[in-house]
């Protein structure tokens, strides 16, 4: 008695890739092509074992003519932007373009004003800000012989500089070298406000600090520094 089974549907390979008949033909097998439980295609029809694979490739998406001004003309037809971090490039921090500030230090406390200042030659205040990149602008403070102190600083606060040699060691108070040297009690506070590396040495250089109202940098014309801290001024 001759018994035959049939695969009652034809499968291809987009619709049961994992299936044994995604060769897309309809098998017809006897009782005789049993063995030990495992089944055998038949050997004598290769012309029958005709795949059929389809590839579907994602079409690309072009952008859209009135949103193209927010990429770059080699990143049109190019990969996502908005899955890459953003990294300023040489343009993005010249010197030449970066802003001047000024400001007056008289009557202010020398911490909160060397912060402001530090800030803003980081460049923290921009939404640019790369801690690893030059961002930040340059400051101008005049009447730095005026800066203040709060408590007993001015008598207890001391700075310490050592000429290298053994016993070398020399000791002043913060009265001592305000009437020396009034410019180097600014930029002491602010170089340790800054990173400690070639990088902070060269965001130094934005700093210009100078006794009395005047100084040689009107060329740059210099704006207001924004101090947003009431507490900068001392209250009299």
């Amino acid at each position: 008695m001759a018994m035959s089974i049939s695969c009652p549907h034809t499968c291809n390979a987009t619709t049961h890739p994992s299936s044994a008949t995604q060769i897309g033909f309809k098998s017809s097998l006897s009782i005789s092509s049993f063995k030990k439980g495992r089944v055998q295609l038949p050997v004598n029809k290769p012309s029958s074992l005709t795949r059929n694979f389809s590839i579907r490739c994602q079409q690309q998406v072009t952008i859209p003519a009135e949103q193209r001004w927010m990429y770059e003309p080699d990143e049109i037809n190019g990969p996502d932007i908005w899955n890459r971090t953003w990294y300023p490039k040489a343009a993005d921090h010249e010197n030449s373009k970066k802003t001047w500030y000024i400001v007056d230090a008289t009557d202010k406390i020398l911490g909160r004003l060397a912060s402001t200042i530090a800030i803003y030659i980081r460049g923290k205040n921009l939404p640019t800000y790369t801690p690893s990149v030059d961002m930040g602008a340059y400051v101008i403070v005049v009447n730095a012989e005026k800066v203040a102190v709060s408590g007993k600083k001015r008598m207890q606060k001391l700075y310490r500089r050592h000429s290298g040699r053994p016993g070398g060691m020399k000791v002043e108070t913060f009265d001592q070298l305000q009437n020396r040297i009034p410019e180097r009690i600014i930029e002491h506070a602010v170089r340790g406000m800054l990173p400690k590396g070639r990088l902070g040495r060269a965001l130094f250089t934005h700093l210009k600090v100078y006794e009395g109202p005047d100084h040689p940098h009107e060329a740059q014309q210099p704006i207001d520094l924004p101090l947003r801290d009431k507490r900068i001024q001392v209250q009299k």
